[in-house]
């Protein structure tokens, strides 16, 4: 059994930090790892970390590689290559991961898909969508006969 480690950040490392004390409603576009502590409304994208601290309460849409939740996050993640949700953790909305590592105590109400991590994000879509057109020509099929 693996556990998820809790892994502390230092705030000296991170180029963006977003205080507690701040209230952001927008889009952010990244490239840097980021920290959440304060609230945010919008949409966040970003081609490193997202880390949303325990105090953190987010409305947003998510597209990052790696997303660890330890506060609040309402809205649907794209995290690409991994969720992490610590016992502290709060999530509602849609995921889509390749690993989704869910602490005991944290709590996710969702739902979660999970594509094969070397397809990309629309070549797995269609092939979810390519899979349930296969199923309902099936189902079609058996009703005629």
């Amino acid at each position: 059994m693996s556990d998820l480690r809790v892994r502390s950040i230092d705030e000296s490392n991170l180029e963006t930090v977003i205080a507690a004390d701040v209230d952001f409603e927008g889009e952010m576009s990244l490239t840097d790892p980021i920290l959440i502590k304060g609230r945010v409304k919008g949409s966040i994208t970003t081609g490193s970390s997202l880390y949303v601290s325990e105090q953190a309460d987010l409305e947003a849409e998510i597209d990052a590689p790696v997303v660890s939740i330890k506060g609040s996050v309402a809205g649907d993640i794209q995290a690409r290559n991994r969720l992490e949700l610590f016992k502290s953790g709060r999530l509602t909305g849609k995921v889509r991961t390749p690993d989704l590592i869910v602490q005991s105590g944290s709590i996710f109400n969702g739902s979660c898909s999970m594509p094969d991590a070397s397809a990309s994000g629309a070549d797995a879509g269609e092939d979810a969508r390519a899979t349930q057109r296969g199923a309902d020509d099936i189902r079609s099929e058996e009703g005629d006969t």
